[in-house]
């Protein structure tokens, strides 16, 4: 086989791939864009249609669609934003400070990764409750400030791009701690860290079990949340779900369109060292 018929194939599997990905988003978009009786004809319709902006005002007249948007927002910004400067600054310490008990931490935060996220939820609740956070977004933020993956995943990241030397030579010209963080492993983990952040921002964005234990679906819930709430009910609307699930992943699209040179350039990085 020749290396341009090899190319060749290549691109046409890849092209394969990248239709297979992007049909479940279509098909939410053709089926948003008619109604029920299109939806459930012999012949299921394969082209969007019209109705897209009248089901688009029932969504925002149903829930209130604006209200878990933003509260989605919030919740996604916050936990990935803590989520990158904890774990970025957790794992330099894991990687290059010496200090009594660090291997052993270490490896009580990668077995705390194992436990299943059902174990929590009883204990977690009760917490939630002591603390007065029903049905506030604390409930949501604050149990998602740090994961056990996130810090794994700086350690490695910051043993690859921050060398021990570099690290001890600025402390030998006079950085503390605090500078080395700041000027020396962060500028040196921008890729990784990309990585992470939209890693996280998706994780947090569709997540539903949490929210719908923590907030009250009738007041201020998620994107996720809302969602549900769309689908209850004896009668399921597929058009009018469909489209908020469309509206609910035009902001993941758009973030994604934007940092996606950073997340393939910090895959890549990682691909070629480790």
């Amino acid at each position: 086989m020749t290396v341009r018929l090899r190319g060749g194939l290549a691109t046409a599997v890849l092209l394969v791939v990248v239709l297979a990905s992007l049909f479940p988003l279509y098909w939410s978009v053709v089926v948003a864009s008619h109604d029920n009786a299109d939806v459930a004809g012999r012949v299921p319709p394969l082209l969007p249609g019209g109705e897209l902006p009248g089901h688009v005002r029932e969504v925002f007249a149903a829930v209130d669609f604006l209200a878990a948007l933003r509260n989605s927002a919030v919740v996604a910004v916050t936990v990935t934003a803590a989520n990158v400067l904890l774990s970025t600054a957790a794992g330099f310490a894991f990687a290059h400070l010496r200090f009594r008990g660090r291997d052993a931490l270490f490896a009580v935060v990668v077995a705390s990764a194992a436990v299943p996220v059902q174990l929590g939820v009883v204990p977690l609740f009760v917490l939630v409750g002591e603390l007065g956070w029903y049905g506030r977004l604390e409930a949501v933020v604050v149990p998602g400030l740090v994961s056990a993956f996130s810090v794994f995943w700086m350690r490695q990241a910051c043993r690859e791009a921050v060398p021990a030397a570099l690290v001890d030579a600025a402390r030998v010209d006079g950085c503390s701690l605090v500078r080395v963080y700041r000027h020396v492993v962060l500028p040196a983990l921008r890729p990784h860290a990309t990585v992470l952040a939209m890693l996280t921002f998706v994780a947090s964005w569709n997540d539903f079990f949490w929210p719908l234990v923590v907030l009250d679906p009738n007041e201020a819930p998620t994107v996720q949340v809302a969602l549900s709430r769309l689908a209850g009910g004896y009668y399921t609307d597929y058009p009018l779900v469909l489209t908020g699930a469309v509206l609910g992943t035009l902001p993941v699209v758009v973030l994604f369109a934007v940092v996606a040179r950073g997340v393939v350039g910090g895959i890549m990085r990682g691909a070629v060292t480790g």
